[in-house]
Parts: C-alpha cells; sequence; structure tokens
C-alpha cells in the first residue's frame, strides 16, 4: 500500500446537456491532463456515476437519493497542499474550461480523503 496515495480528492459535478459534449472534450483533453501534471498529483481518473444497488441485512436495496453528480475525478494526490499550491490553481483556470465549461455545471462536490493508516 506504501505506493499508493494518502490522500484522495474526489470532484463530482452535472453539466447542462446541451454542454456535455464539449464537457467531456475539455475535460479529457485538457483539464484531466493539465491536473495530472501538477507536481504533487499521482493520478487522476475520470468515472462517471451509477445507480448503485447493494445487499445489505439481508436484502438488496437501492442506495442514493438521486442528487449525486453524474461525472467524477478521482485524484491521488502526496497531500492536501497540493490542491492550495501555484501550480494547481494555474491549471485549474487554464484552456477552455473556466470560461466554456464550469459556468454550465452544477451540483459541484468536493471531498478530500485520507487514507487511515491505524
Amino acid at each position: 500500500m506504501s505506493n499508493q496515495p494518502k490522500y484522495l480528492m474526489i470532484a463530482g459535478m452535472d453539466v447542462q446537456p446541451d454542454k456535455e459534449e464539449l464537457f467531456n472534450d475539455v475535460y479529457d483533453t485538457e483539464h484531466v491532463p493539465f491536473l495530472s501534471a501538477v507536481p504533487g498529483v499521482r493520478f487522476a481518473m475520470r468515472y462517471t456515476g451509477q445507480e448503485l444497488d447493494m445487499a445489505i441485512g439481508g436484502r438488496t436495496q437501492r442506495l442514493g437519493d438521486g442528487t449525486e453528480p453524474r461525472y467524477y475525478v478521482v485524484y491521488g494526490l502526496e497531500s492536501p497542499e497540493v490542491l492550495v499550491s501555484p501550480a494547481w490553481g494555474e491549471a485549474v483556470e487554464s484552456g477552455r474550461w473556466p470560461a466554456m465549461v464550469r459556468p454550465y455545471t452544477s451540483n459541484r462536490r468536493h471531498i478530500l480523503l485520507e487514507r487511515d493508516e491505524s
């Protein structure tokens, strides 16, 4: 486990349907590559949220309340300081993301997780 990052940051969001194609193009070709190049970012992987059925208490249940974002990125980080570094600040404001995509996103959620080493 020592080669895995100690921190994960999960960013989730929705995008207006008429901007979805642009969103995916910019996310794949600019936004994630720019942020992946920031020192201290070990990886960045995109995901699309799915409905969640899980066996709990002897029966299958549908979990979630329907308000979860559709799109997610999981970033492996060396430390939380990466997220406030000048390099992160520059990368997050690069390319078409700030002007052409960010204004059309909603339901944004950001979660920072630290690996429990107890």
